[in-house]
Formats: structure tokens, C-alpha cells, sequence
């Protein structure tokens, strides 16, 4: 099994200054489970209903599960039935990147981490209604592509235990 990496490159969910986009390939292995790269930096999926958070966790924030950045609030996950978490909206404009995805014979919006590009998921606009009526977009999104950080907690020590469960 690879090591976590070490050193001067580290790991860009420990530590701010550790330019994500930078990294290697080999690096992003040594960081990751192997489902997790395939779905961060090969986009590919998990499959329905196998992935993390189909429940709510309670209060807190998800994270990409690549490089540590915040993307959702809990408040604004949902179920919606479609076998992968589910959210709303981002925690806040910038937070992805959207792009066209053609992949697979159809044409998609795909979402990627805006700090690290790791893929994320899809957006499709059947998600839940505001208080107003208006349908909200749904951000269906890979479990193994994020991670919890319950309210309160170190988003440190939440990714310290998240990498060494990766480590066993």
C-alpha cells in the first residue's frame, strides 16, 4: 500500500499553502483511496446508494474530499432519493467550477472542486422547491468525493482521521 504523502509537498487538506493543482499524479495516489481518485481525478462514479451521506450527518460542513476546501453546508442537503448525496447550493459562489460534460452520450453539467478540480458530480434542475415555489437546482454529488466536518470540529483532525483510515 502507498504512504500517505509526506514532506514538503504534504497534504493541501493539512495545510493552506500546499498548492493542489500542483500535485502529481503519484501524489494525489499516495493521498487518496483508490475510489476516491478514480472519482476526484478521473471522474468517474460510485455506484447509486454504495457511497457516504446518504443520511444526514447533522450540523456541519462537507469538504472536498481532495484538497480539504468547503463546499456544502449540511443545512443545505436534502434527500432526494437518487442514491447520492444531495444538495441545493454551494456554501458559496466560487466554491465549484461549473463545466458542459458531454460524456457518456449525453450532455450534463458537471461540477468540479473550484480549489483542486477534482470532480464532484452533476447539477440537474429537478432539486426542491424555495419558499417562493421556484425549483432549486440539485448538486448530486459523489460521497467519496467529499468529507464531513461535523460543526464545531477541526477540519484538521476531521481529515487527520479521514487520511489514516485511507492508511489501515
Amino acid at each position: 500500500m502507498t504512504q500517505p504523502i509526506q514532506g514538503p509537498v504534504g497534504d493541501p487538506a493539512l495545510n493552506a499553502a500546499v498548492d493542489p493543482r500542483k500535485l502529481t499524479v503519484e501524489q494525489w495516489r499516495s493521498l487518496l483511496d483508490p475510489l476516491e481518485f478514480a472519482i476526484l481525478r478521473e471522474s468517474a462514479t460510485e455506484r447509486p446508494g454504495t457511497g457516504r451521506y446518504l443520511e444526514d450527518p447533522g450540523p456541519g460542513a462537507f469538504h472536498c474530499a481532495g484538497c480539504g476546501h468547503k463546499l456544502y453546508g449540511a443545512g443545505h442537503k436534502f434527500h432526494s432519493g437518487c442514491g447520492w448525496p444531495s444538495f441545493f447550493e454551494e456554501v458559496e459562489p466560487g466554491a465549484l467550477e461549473i463545466h458542459r460534460d458531454v460524456s457518456h452520450f449525453m450532455v450534463r453539467t458537471e461540477m468540479r472542486c473550484a480549489r483542486c478540480g477534482g470532480h464532484m458530480g452533476h447539477i440537474f434542475d429537478d432539486g426542491p422547491r424555495d419558499a417562493a415555489g421556484k425549483r432549486r437546482n440539485r448538486h448530486c454529488v459523489n460521497g467519496f468525493a467529499i468529507v464531513y466536518v461535523p460543526e464545531g470540529a477541526s477540519v484538521a483532525e476531521a481529515f487527520t482521521a479521514h487520511r489514516r483510515k485511507r492508511a489501515t
